[in-house]
C-alpha cells in the first residue's frame, strides 16, 4: 500500500471532526472519499498531508510513518494535494504558475518553465500557457491547480473536489485527465461529490459522514449501502427506498 491511514483521530474545540479513521490505497489506484458536507474529508485530507497534526493515529507512505511531517517534505517524498478552493498566483501566467511547483524538483528557471509547458498540455491549458491566471475560467484554475500539483512529479495526488464548479460537459473533458494520471503511474485519492466521477474512475470508495467511516467497497457497494443513504437522505430514507423497490438509489451519493 502507497498510502495508509491508522486510527487517525483529531478534535477541535471539542470537535470530534475526524475519529478512528483507518484506510489503505494501493499504489496506481484511483479512490474517492465521498460523504456529505461537513463530513470531515478536507480534514482528513490535511491529517494525511501533514497540514494537520492528528490527536491520535499514524499516516504512512511507502511504509514510512509521516504523520504531522511537513507539508513540503511530504511533497519531496512525492505526495501531492489540490486544494477545493483555488488560489493561483492571478498576475503570474499559467506557465508561471505551473513552474512554481515544478522548482521542487528543478531548481534551474529556464528547465522549470519547460516542464511548466509539457504538463500544461497534459490537463490541456497548453492554449492558455501566456494567460495571466487570473483571468482563467473556473475550469481553466481547476485544470492550474491539477498541472501546479502534478509539476511536483508526486506517486500520490491527493485531489480535494476538482470537478466542483464544474458544468457537465466539463466534467466529462476532466475525466479522461484523471484516468490517465493513473495510467501514467500516479496513485489519485480524491475527495468528489460528482458521483457519476466517482462511479466512471474509482475502484474503490470510502465514506465518511460525522468524522467516522461509515461504509467502503466499490461504488456500486456504496451506494447501496442503507447506511450510505441515510447518511445523504436523512432518517428513515434506507426503509422508503426499499418501500420503492430501490428506485433512486443511485441518487444517495449526489
Amino acid at each position: 500500500m502507497l498510502l495508509q491511514a491508522q486510527a487517525l483521530s483529531i478534535s477541535f474545540g471539542g470537535l470530534k471532526a475526524v475519529q478512528d479513521v483507518s484506510l489503505a490505497v494501493p499504489e496506481g489506484s484511483i479512490s474517492a472519499l465521498v460523504g456529505p458536507n461537513g463530513a470531515g474529508k478536507t480534514t482528513l485530507f490535511g491529517l494525511l498531508s501533514g497540514f494537520l497534526r492528528p490527536d491520535q493515529g499514524k499516516v504512512l507512505f511507502d511504509g514510512r510513518d509521516i504523520t504531522g511531517m511537513a507539508p513540503q517534505r511530504a511533497a519531496r517524498l512525492g505526495m501531492a494535494r489540490t486544494f477545493q478552493i483555488v488560489q493561483p498566483f492571478g498576475a503570474q501566467t499559467v506557465r508561471e504558475n505551473i513552474a512554481v511547483g515544478a522548482h521542487l524538483r528543478l531548481p534551474g528557471r529556464a528547465d522549470a518553465l519547460a516542464a511548466a509547458e509539457a504538463i500544461a498540455r497534459r490537463v490541456n491549458l497548453g492554449a492558455q500557457l501566456d494567460k495571466p491566471a487570473a483571468d482563467l475560467t473556473v475550469c481553466g484554475r481547476k485544470r492550474l491547480e491539477l498541472a501546479r500539483a502534478l509539476a511536483t512529479r508526486p506517486r500520490l495526488l491527493l485531489l480535494d473536489e476538482v470537478l466542483a464548479g464544474l458544468n457537465p460537459a466539463e466534467i466529462d473533458e476532466m475525466i479522461p485527465v484523471v484516468r490517465l494520471l493513473a495510467a501514467d503511474g500516479v496513485t489519485v485519492l480524491m475527495i468528489e461529490h460528482v458521483m457519476r466521477a466517482v462511479m466512471s474512475l474509482a475502484a474503490q470508495v470510502w465514506v465518511l459522514a460525522q468524522g467516522r467511516l461509515i461504509a467502503q467497497g466499490t461504488p456500486a457497494q456504496v451506494t447501496r449501502d442503507a447506511a450510505v443513504v441515510e447518511a445523504y437522505l436523512g432518517h428513515g430514507a434506507a426503509a422508503r427506498l426499499a418501500g420503492q423497490g430501490g428506485a433512486g438509489r443511485a441518487e444517495a451519493g449526489r
